[in-house]
């Protein structure tokens, strides 16, 4: 089971006013500009899918390798289970997918609070959690702002795809055994509590790469004294590419119309203009 998204480190030092930085990115994005309005029809960009619940990230990205005729690669996993934004990168666009994995994330995530499970979600049997008086959406969000905001250490989610002496950790877990996993610093900017109907909190957040969604739900539920699980996970953003510009793989056309592709030049300015 597929994690957060992979960790890639840029090469490129920005100077110390990020002048040199805006003017290589801007010249860049000019290039890459004259190439997409060159002799290919089907420009080398991004599509953003609403990848629905059930399907692998892989399987979105082999429908729109399909149905665009060119290679694709995507830029951050989901889980399975977990619905929302995957970018989807096409033709030349895939090698510069590390660019769009290190940007910010948005998720909508509803945390059951009533149980745990092995897997931080609904594909294991729940754990319930004898919880006597369930906390106040005070005391939720109180704990989410205290907890859960700036840069803390989080441990990932035994069911990962985080590496483990050479194995990935799901293995593991797959065969009954406890990965030693080591909690890594991760970055909350903003997480709030949208609605709370015990035992179902609902809670948005806006992280940097690297966070699990899963791992907040468990910390949670051990933070308040109750249960913790994902019900269910909805990425809502991947730095300027929003849910409400994805499409579901499945609607796409036979033959992806060049609209619905983002030019490179044009994907890459939008992310030097996001936070």
């Amino acid at each position: 089971m597929p994690g957060a998204e992979d960790q890639r480190q840029d090469s490129n030092s920005p100077s110390s006013d990020g002048s040199d930085d805006a003017s290589n990115g801007s010249r860049r994005a000019a290039r890459l500009r004259r190439r997409d309005s060159a002799s290919n029809p089907l420009p080398a960009g991004v599509v953003v899918i609403d990848k629905p619940s059930g399907m692998s990230s892989m399987t979105a990205v082999s429908i729109v390798r399909r149905k665009a005729d060119l290679k694709a690669g995507h830029a951050g996993t989901l889980d399975p289970l977990a619905t929302g934004v995957l970018v989807i990168g096409v033709g030349r666009a895939t090698k510069s997918l590390d660019r769009f994995m290190k940007t910010r994330k948005g998720y909508l995530t509803e945390i059951d609070l009533s149980a745990f499970t092995a897997t931080d979600d609904r594909e294991a049997e729940l754990e319930p959690v004898d919880v006597g008086e369930p906390p106040t959406d005070d005391v939720i969000s109180t704990t989410l702002q205290e907890r859960f905001t700036g840069e803390f250490m989080q441990t990932p989610p035994n069911f990962s795809a985080k590496k483990v002496q050479g194995r990935r950790a799901y293995a593991r877990a797959r065969k009954g055994e406890s990965p030693a996993l080591e909690p890594r610093p991760v970055m909350v900017h903003r997480i709030e509590l949208e609605d709370y109907q015990w035992p179902i909190a609902t809670v948005r957040v806006c992280c940097e790469k690297g966070f699990y969604v899963r791992s907040l739900a468990r910390d949670l539920g051990r933070a308040l004294g109750t249960g913790g699980h994902c019900a269910s996970i909805r990425r809502t953003a991947v730095g300027p590419f929003t849910i409400e510009q994805a499409v579901d793989p499945d609607d796409l056309p036979n033959e992806i119309p060049p609209e619905r592709i983002i030019p490179l030049s044009e994907a890459i300015e939008m992310l030097e203009a996001s936070p």
